[in-house]
C-alpha cells in the first residue's frame, strides 16, 4: 500500500543548494546552468568553507546540496563534506552525473554524505544519451550500482521533458533493480539552456510538456513506481481556482547560491540579476530594491508571480479573461511514499 500527500513548505528546516562550480564535462539539452549569470569559476575551499558559515546556525535542521555543473569534477569535495559534517549539517546530498570524478565513492564514507542523488533522463541509452551525452547512460548506471555496493544512500533524479516523457513508465523497472531509495520527477523550466525554443537548436522544439499531458502521465507513472516500495517526489505544478497559493520565498527557507556569489531564493529567478542576497567579501548580505523578495509579495490569481513573468505560455484563460488554474510554487512537491 502507498500513502499520498503534497509536501508542504517546512518551516522548521533550511534547504541549502550549494553550487560550487559551473564546470560540467556533460552538455544536457536541459541544463538551468546559465554562465552569464551564474558565474564560471570554481570556488576555492576557503570560499566554501566561509560561504557555509552563515548557515550553520542551528545547522542540524538545515539540509546541504552540493551542485555544480558537477560537483565531483572539484577536487576539494571531499574537503568541503568533512567541513559541513564538522558544521553540523542535518543532511548532505551530493548531485551528480554519476562519472564521479576524483574517486569520491572513496574518499568519503555514508556517515558524511547522507545521499548521493544521480541524474538519468531516459529509460534507454538512446533516449538519455540523446539528451544528456554519449555515454552518460552506462555511466551513470555504473556509478549508481557502485554506490549501493559501498553503502551509500541513493536517488534518482529525471527531469521530463517532451523528448523522454514516452519512456517516464519505463523507468519502474529500472529503479527497482537499481536499488535506489528515492525517485523525483522533474518538470522542465524555462532556464538555462531550456530557455532556448529554438527547433533548430532542440529535435524536440519545445522541451516543456504541456499541462494535460503532464496530468494525464506523471501521477499514474508516480503511482506505479511507488507501488514497488520506492518514495516518489514530483512538482505539483498546477493548483486548481480554489487551491490555495503559497510561495516558498515567503514561507519556507530555500537558498540557491552560485560561483558569482548570487544568493537567489527561487530558482525561477536565476536567469535574472534578481537575486535577493549577495556574497561580499564573504560576508552574506541583502541586496538593493527590487529584487525577487519583492515580487514575492504580489498576490495575484494566476498564483506564482514569477511564472506568470517569465513562463507565462503556462497559463491558460477563460473567455472573461480568468485563469483556469493556477501555477503552484516550483518548490511544492507531491509525495507518494513506497508500501
Amino acid at each position: 500500500m502507498t500513502s499520498a500527500k503534497t509536501a508542504a513548505f517546512s518551516i522548521n528546516s533550511t534547504n541549502v543548494f550549494f553550487h560550487i562550480l559551473t564546470q560540467c564535462n556533460l552538455k544536457c539539452r536541459h541544463c538551468y546552468i546559465n554562465p552569464a549569470q551564474h558565474g564560471q569559476n570554481t570556488l576555492p575551499l576557503s570560499t566554501i568553507q566561509a560561504w557555509l558559515e552563515p548557515f550553520s546556525e542551528n545547522s542540524n535542521t538545515k539540509n546541504l546540496i552540493f551542485l555544480g555543473g558537477e560537483p565531483t569534477l572539484h577536487p576539494d569535495l571531499p574537503a568541503a563534506i568533512r567541513h559541513a559534517r564538522k558544521l553540523g549539517f542535518g543532511s548532505i546530498t551530493v548531485d551528480t552525473n554519476g562519472y564521479l570524478f576524483h574517486d569520491i565513492l572513496g574518499k568519503v564514507d555514508s556517515g558524511e554524505v547522507d545521499t548521493f542523488s544521480f541524474s538519468l533522463d531516459g529509460a534507454t541509452q538512446q533516449t538519455n544519451d540523446r539528451i544528456r551525452g554519449e555515454g552518460s547512460f552506462d555511466t551513470c548506471i555504473a556509478g549508481i550500482r557502485k554506490a549501493v555496493l559501498k553503502g551509500f544512500n541513493t536517488s534518482l533524479i529525471y527531469t521530463v521533458s517532451r523528448g523522454n516523457i514516452a519512456e517516464l513508465e519505463l523507468m519502474a523497472p529500472l529503479v527497482k533493480d537499481l536499488g535506489v531509495g528515492r525517485f523525483f520527477i522533474q518538470v522542465i523550466g524555462l532556464r538555462g539552456r531550456s530557455a532556448n525554443r529554438d527547433s533548430e537548436n532542440s529535435p524536440e522544439g519545445i522541451l516543456q510538456v504541456e499541462r494535460r499531458q503532464w496530468m494525464d502521465t506523471i501521477p499514474k507513472v508516480a503511482q506505479v513506481i511507488a507501488e514497488s516500495g520506492i518514495t516518489v517526489t514530483y512538482p505539483k505544478v498546477f493548483l486548481n481556482p480554489d487551491e490555495k497559493f503559497e510561495c516558498a520565498g515567503l514561507v519556507a527557507d530555500n537558498y540557491f547560491i552560485f560561483p558569482n556569489g548570487r544568493v537567489y531564493r527561487c530558482p525561477l529567478c536565476e536567469d535574472f540579476p534578481i537575486h535577493s542576497m549577495i556574497f561580499k567579501e564573504n560576508r552574506l548580505v541583502s541586496t538593493a530594491k527590487l529584487n525577487e523578495s519583492d515580487f514575492f509579495q504580489l498576490n495575484i490569481a494566476e498564483g506564482c508571480v514569477m511564472n506568470k513573468l517569465i513562463q507565462p505560455h503556462n497559463l491558460i484563460y477563460d473567455s472573461a479573461g480568468e485563469p483556469e488554474y493556477k501555477i503552484a510554487c516550483c518548490l511544492l512537491k507531491e509525495e507518494i511514499s513506497g508500501g
